[in-house]
């Protein structure tokens, strides 16, 4: 299957984009890895005519709406995401009509119909900054993930308002005890993702306490880049495990300790070498945005590449 994937992306002119928490096989097998943005920044710039895109279904309909004009198909429909789908396009409207004069700031984890409603869309590695860029007498209404809100909200010090919404494997990390941690990996770096449930005390305690200065808060691609760029031998990791098989790949030699062994995506390893293969081959399923839907929301996307 391997032999045939690579015979017909070359016939298809395919390029296969996977997301950091797929499985080790489809992230040897893509062209690109890395966070649900930065694929999609990639689809946009890629000679491709068909992008095959390996992650759960929000992720392929960003790619649509940033790439009109190309095929976007994904192998495996039903790969949802929890943190999508805690927030609806009417619960949002209704929400807005509560706080008619906020500005509305939605994590790029989200569904088409939420970035149309949105008035800037965010990474988990820009979040800060986009906030920061709103005027300051904005009350500011942050959707869906409330551990990222409250990370944003802590080190902004802005109004907001925080969606009660999350993935349920950040959630799943919580808190943790650093003192047994720090005792089962002395030296080690900590990188935390902002999604995750401890990420607020996490902050907290590596700004006040003389000995957490080794927690970081990163999205995957500052964890990546950490790493690439640190000398430290050993690593804990605070987000989905998938993320591990990168890193073991950029930094050969060192140790990656997952900070939980569950934190795993059950709808990212829903896609398979052999899902990839028979998508490939038959084009199927096709993700397309109509573009009504993808020109409302390729404004809040624009609004945040013009801030950074």
């Amino acid at each position: 299957m391997i032999e045939q994937i690579n015979k017909l992306r070359k016939e298809k002119n395919a390029v296969i984009l996977a997301h950091n928490y797929q499985i080790p096989e489809i992230q040897d097998l893509a062209d690109f890895v890395g966070d649900s943005y930065g694929l999609s920044k990639e689809a946009s710039k890629t000679e491709a005519d068909l992008i095959v895109f390996c992650g759960v279904h929000f992720m392929a309909e960003t790619a649509s709406i940033i790439s009109p004009d190309k095929k976007v198909i994904i192998p495996d429909p039903e790969a949802g995401c929890s943190l999508a789908s805690s927030i609806t396009a009417e619960q949002l409207r209704n929400w807005k009509a509560e706080f008619p004069d906020a500005v509305v700031v939605s994590y790029v984890n989200t569904t088409a119909e939420i970035k149309a409603e949105s008035d800037y869309c965010c990474t988990s590695g820009n979040a800060v900054q986009v906030v920061n860029a709103i005027p300051a007498d904005k009350k500011i209404l942050f959707l869906p993930d409330k551990f990222l809100g409250r990370y944003v909200a802590a080190v902004t010090g802005r109004d907001m308002e925080i969606w009660n919404g999350c993935c349920h494997v950040h959630e799943k990390i919580g808190d943790i005890n650093f003192n047994e941690m720090y005792e089962k990996y002395p030296g080690a770096e900590f990188l935390i993702h902002p999604e995750c449930g401890c990420s607020s005390s996490c902050m907290l305690k590596s700004t006040m306490y003389e000995d957490c200065k080794n927690l970081k808060i990163f999205s995957t691609e500052g964890m990546i880049n950490f790493v690439e760029n640190s000398d430290a031998k050993d690593f804990v990791i605070a987000t989905e495990t998938g993320i591990l098989h990168r890193l073991k790949k950029a930094k050969p030699g060192r140790n990656f300790y997952p900070l939980s062994e569950n934190a795993v995506c059950e709808y990212m390893k829903m896609i398979t070498v052999e899902k990839l293969y028979n998508s490939l081959l038959n084009e199927t399923v096709e993700v397309k945005v109509p573009e009504e839907l993808a020109a409302k929301a390729r404004i809040p996307i624009q609004r945040m590449l013009e801030i950074i």
